[in-house]
């Protein structure tokens, strides 16, 4: 189906008039493959060797995302550096993106850090008074080690870094829903499928790395492996966002917009690599991690090659 795009008069906006439910079902695809590695996070009494393993090629996966989104994130601002260099375009839009590029990141990192310890200030908190918060009648409670601390800030470090990572990878994967919806509104569906592609092998492996950290948390007993909600749930915040950005990216497009995503997608898992090599760190087998490492970013390069085999 083809329509008649509608032009706002801003080289940044415009609006498509074509099928929304052709380009929806593209979205779905792409998003839904994250579904793949969720089995992961359920494994049961894996070997110590074999947890080193695992986190190490999140990491590996995480590398390359990192890569892939800064990468996109700057192609705005080499377009309007060399625009100043040819005398074609001016330095507001160089100012623009790097300005955006560099606040993206900078957000998408430290707001992982302050939240982090905001987590970690909550629930020394809660464990001191026996999970009952400060306030009128709190003294009343006896404090309790057994209590369970609710929410998020009562999970264990692993599942809160599995949040963070599908909250990074969601951002991720919001920018490339754009792409595909542009793409397709642009009434250029072999390209939209050529990334549908690309992007579904991509969040097949993301979906390991959001896991990742779960596989090495679980132990002997059953009550350390998270419920298949809690794993559905991770990678609804993970992959829901190529839909999500799909519908969006049908409806205008905006370089801005995809810059902004990607750089908060960059900086947050910047963030989270940090704690995953910390843990890494912590098993002193250097040969695992290397070769986790290797397995992840050459999984995230070989998923890319099937978009740029296509001249994408």
């Amino acid at each position: 189906m083809r329509g008649t795009p509608i032009d706002l008069g801003s080289p940044y906006l415009t609006i498509h008039l074509v099928s929304l439910s052709r380009t929806l079902l593209l979205g779905f695809i792409a998003g839904v493959t994250i579904l793949a590695g969720i089995p992961i996070g359920r494994i049961r009494r894996p070997m110590p060797g074999m947890r080193v393993f695992l986190n190490a090629t999140a990491v590996g996966v995480l590398l390359f995302l990192v890569w892939d989104v800064l990468s996109a994130a700057w192609e705005p601002i080499d377009i309007a550096l060399s625009n100043l260099h040819e005398h074609t375009g001016g330095f507001a839009p160089v100012a623009g993106y790097g300005s955006l590029f560099a606040g993206g990141i900078a957000v998408g990192l430290l707001a992982l850090v302050g939240y982090d310890r905001y987590l970690a200030r909550r629930s020394a908190t809660l464990s001191a008074t026996g999970g009952v918060p400060h306030g009128p009648g709190a003294m009343a409670a006896m404090p309790s080690p057994s209590t369970r601390i609710p929410g998020i800030v009562g999970w264990s470090p692993a599942r809160q870094l599995a949040l963070l990572i599908a909250v990074g990878i969601g951002l991720h994967n919001f920018a490339e829903g754009l792409a595909i919806g542009q793409s397709a509104a642009s009434n250029d569906i072999a390209l939209a499928t050529t990334l549908v592609i690309g992007f579904a092998l991509h969040n097949a492996t993301e979906g390991f790395g959001i896991v990742a950290p779960l596989a090495a948390e679980a132990d002997a007993t059953a009550t350390a492996r998270p419920s298949w909600g809690f794993l559905l749930s991770m990678a609804l915040i993970g992959g829901g966002p190529t839909f999500v950005g799909t519908w969006v990216g049908h409806g205008f497009s905006s370089d801005a917009v995809a810059v902004a995503f990607l750089t908060l997608a960059a900086g947050s898992i910047i963030y989270v690599i940090a704690q995953l090599l910390g843990i890494a760190a912590k098993a002193k087998r250097t040969d695992l991690v290397a070769y986790g490492l290797l397995v992840g970013l050459l999984a995230g390069f070989l998923t890319d090659g099937v978009v740029t085999a296509a001249g994408v």
